[in-house]
């Protein structure tokens, strides 16, 4: 009778012998800050220069014919709150900010302050009025921005139901394919709205670009 023989490698596991295991040696990981080219900028990017968070507020991408094609930006500061001019080559790589998110609250006005509470801490924060403010009504629900552990800003619902305050009359006859007309809203902000919106009315806004999207069902 023929002997089988059982394979080496499954009689050393069966002996007790520990498999030998290939171990791959590690390259170390490095963590590198996240960035963005300048051909991809839009308005609203976070980019960091000079250890400082700018949000871009305006670009335009110019290809002279001779030389090489660069991006001529503004960039608003955070920290200050100041607009500076930077001109970057094409293609250059730009670091983008490290921007933390957390829910938070307006809760009232104090001065020229915004006062804004975390909902998760109940920690205050206060902040000088910025284009963010064009929109915002006191209990209003926003995204607070963190740099380096402060708040540095907020972030509205893209879109708001709020009051008009001040239009001209309705004309009879006008419809929803008609013109347009100024509207000042709850908080203070001016924007277009058709010609058949009346005094009193809720509206829904996009707060991205300020304009107009279709009565509200509040009242």
């Amino acid at each position: 009778m023929q002997t089988l023989r059982t394979p080496a490698r499954v009689s050393a596991f069966r002996a007790g012998a520990a498999p030998r295991l290939a171990i791959r040696s590690r390259t170390p990981l490095v963590v590198l800050s996240a960035t963005v080219s300048t051909n991809d900028f839009k308005n609203g990017l976070t980019v960091e220069i000079d250890s400082q968070p700018y949000k871009v507020v305006e670009f335009l991408h110019v290809k002279p014919g001779k030389g090489a094609a660069f991006v001529r930006s503004k960039l608003r500061s955070f920290i200050s709150g100041g607009v500076v001019e930077k001109t970057f080559r094409a293609g250059e790589m730009v670091n983008i900010a490290d921007i933390q998110k957390t829910e938070g609250q307006f809760t009232y006005m104090e001065g020229d302050e915004f006062v804004f509470m975390d909902t998760e801490t109940y920690e205050e924060t206060r902040l000088k009025r910025d284009d963010w403010a064009e929109y915002l009504k006191e209990g209003t629900k926003v995204e607070l921005l963190f740099y380096n552990g402060k708040v540095i800003s907020v972030d509205v619902p893209q879109f708001m139901d709020l009051k008009v305050v001040e239009t001209s009359p309705n004309v009879k006859g006008n419809t929803v394919s008609g013109g347009s007309k100024p509207a000042k809203l709850e908080t203070g902000a001016m924007v277009q709205v058709p010609l058949f919106i009346e005094l009193g009315e809720t509206i829904q806004i996009d707060t991205r670009t300020g304009g107009y999207l279709s009565r509200s069902q509040k009242k």
